[in-house]
């Protein structure tokens, strides 16, 4: 098959004790829809690691679960991925679910491997008002995962907390399909969706036990979110930190 892209028919290092993270920092969130049975898609999961690498951006590997019929059944693949992707698709109203698919800042969809394209999202959308406009703390210590979010007196900032168990890289060693031979580096992989609640303006904190992320975590992100986990929107803050 070869490109794994449908575009229309688809719908449907331990951080410190005393350190925070802050979303005044990060200029975007990087989601990076990719598949272990696209043959377009290493060359976005590269990419993507080498995104990572960037301070300023928070940047995740969500594996879908649709190419799975391709003859490789994808080891990372979360349903709820596929969901979230097909929802972006809907509330933008152009019906693109593809692999490998980029969505920047909750707003703009483009090909996961045009590093151009994507360097070009971030800056236009993050001028966007609101956007990332939240200063987000995250910190890790005493085996906790420690979330802040201010008060806002923007009506536009009302949405949801999301907490994310992320792994930082994930080899995979592919037996069949379009990727039969190869060994693929996946890297902020999503293990884990946690929601810490609603958000409407008002200042929250959260305090959650590492022990109850995802085993192989060894990472965790915030994303502070418009709208709801099925209809997502724009980012009103996010952060990153390693927590092992």
């Amino acid at each position: 098959m070869g490109c794994c892209r449908v575009a229309g028919a688809m719908v449907c290092a331990l951080v410190a004790s005393t350190a925070t993270v802050l979303a005044n920092d990060v200029r975007g969130v990087i989601e990076l829809f990719t598949s272990q049975g696209c043959s377009s898609c290493p060359a976005a999961d590269q990419l993507l690691g080498q995104l990572a690498n960037d301070p300023t951006l928070v940047a995740m590997s969500l594996p879908i679960d649709y190419w799975d019929y391709l003859g490789w059944k994808d080891t990372l693949a979360k349903p709820t991925n596929t969901a979230r992707q097909r929802a972006y698709a809907q509330l933008r109203g152009d019906r693109a679910v593809y692999t490998p698919q980029v969505v920047v800042n909750g707003a703009v969809h483009v090909q996961g491997s045009d590093k151009a394209a994507i360097e070009e999202a971030i800056v236009e959308t993050h001028a966007q008002p609101g956007m990332l406009s939240l200063p987000v703390g995250l910190s890790v210590e005493g085996g906790r995962v420690k979330v802040s979010v201010p008060a806002s007196t923007d009506a536009r900032n009302a949405g949801e907390i999301w907490l994310c168990a992320l792994t930082r890289s994930v080899p995979i060693a592919i037996a069949r399909g379009e990727n039969s031979g190869r060994t693929i580096t996946y890297h902020n992989v999503l293990r884990r969706w946690v929601k810490l609640g609603e958000w409407n303006g008002a200042a929250r904190t959260w305090s959650v036990p590492v022990a109850d992320l995802d085993k192989d975590a060894n990472a965790v992100s915030v994303l502070v979110q418009a709208g709801g986990d099925d209809t997502p929107g724009r980012m009103l803050g996010a952060a990153i930190a390693s927590i092992k």
